[in-house]
């Protein structure tokens, strides 16, 4: 299994936020705070399931207190219960969501890439993670 100390582990999670936080439109919250791939994985999780496991679990975590933290937590958990893809999907369903929070540069806004993007997350289905 992948463990904590695998330098691929660090260099994957480095690359999915990446993904996820390139061309990211800036949104603020109305605390002013600003919002990050946290908060559209949850809107676009919650448009599509009563409430997803992982989401519970990361909001359950008092010493998470920034969006980028939450968002580290939950590629985490996604990764180790093999949720990855199917979340992620599920957030990319709704293309006028994808709009309202990314610029036209992001991979996400390719019907190609997109495609090329889940199938590598699904075939990381099969990696076992011990974190």
């Amino acid at each position: 299994p992948v463990t904590d100390g695998s330098r691929e582990l660090h260099s994957l999670c480095a690359q999915l936020e990446f993904l996820l936080q390139f061309d990211l439109k800036e949104k603020r919250s109305f605390f002013g705070q600003r919002k990050d791939y946290w908060d559209f994985l949850c809107q676009g999780l919650a448009r599509r399931r009563q409430e997803h496991e992982g989401v519970r679990f990361v909001t359950s975590l008092d010493k998470l207190k920034t969006p980028v933290g939450r968002g580290r937590a939950f590629l985490r958990y996604c990764l180790v219960h093999r949720q990855l893809a199917e979340s992620l999907q599920l957030c990319l369903l709704d293309p006028e969501s994808l709009r309202e929070w990314y610029y036209a540069r992001s991979p996400f806004l390719s019907p190609q890439r997109r495609a090329e993007i889940l199938g590598s997350l699904y075939e990381l289905d099969g990696v076992t993670l011990a974190l």
